[in-house]
């Protein structure tokens, strides 16, 4: 899969993931940014809380994760969290994760 199509499938996937407090998906919300795909497919993105202290940054940032990882092709992902209150310590739980 080329690197464009890889990144398209990725972005129509996050379409999905709707943030509960708003209805609105995370692509539309601009949550998701900075997205960077390879051909081996490695994804490496940032993820940005709608706020500083977002209740559900974590579950947020989980379902992105899964959603990301359900796209064929996808191999690995690097998340970097800005914006947020405890942003290294969620950036090192949501990258430990399987």
């Amino acid at each position: 899969m080329s690197e464009n199509s890889l990144e398209q499938a990725i972005l129509e996937r996050l379409k999905s993931v709707i943030d509960p407090e708003t209805n609105i998906d995370v692509i539309r919300m601009r949550l998701v940014e900075n997205l960077w795909v390879d051909t081996l497919g490695k994804v490496r993105y940032t993820f940005r809380p709608s706020s500083f202290v977002c209740p559900i940054a974590v579950m947020l940032a989980t379902d992105i994760k899964k959603a990301v990882a359900e796209v064929p092709g996808v191999k690995s992902q690097e998340i970097a969290i800005e914006g947020y209150l405890m942003a290294d310590e969620l950036e090192k739980l949501i990258n430990q994760e399987t």
